[in-house]
């Protein structure tokens, strides 16, 4: 998903400020904003995800705050629910992952994907 919307925004990500934090080259406007925003949600701190979600609405608007939220919310319900019925990484996309993706992005470095591999 997150190919298919740079290619078309017309922008270049490097995958590994998904994992390693934003580079000088990110040009997602306000990545930092966001990036704050999705991290805060992954902490489970409430109040850090309410300071977040503030930053988002005053940096971008209410609409953007809601379809930021609607985004994280898709993204861990995927995961939950891949989990839950026991779909392991391995064959995740039905095997059409791309591996060099993985790589850039940093993902093998995870440790349920070294324990899956």
């Amino acid at each position: 998903m997150l190919r298919e919307s740079t290619q078309i925004a017309d922008n270049q990500v490097d995958l590994k400020d998904v994992t390693q934090g934003l580079s000088d080259g990110t040009q997602i406007p306000n990545a930092d904003v966001l990036v704050n925003f999705a991290e805060s949600i992954v902490s489970r701190d409430i109040a850090r995800i309410a300071a977040a979600r503030l930053a988002v609405a005053d940096t971008l608007g209410n609409d953007a705050m809601v379809d930021a939220a609607a985004v994280a919310s898709a993204f861990h319900g995927f995961v939950r629910i891949a989990d839950a019925i026991g779909i392991p990484y391995t064959t995740a996309a039905q095997g059409q992952d791309v591996p060099e993706i993985r790589e850039a992005a940093g993902i093998n470095d995870f440790y349920r994907i070294q324990e899956a591999g």
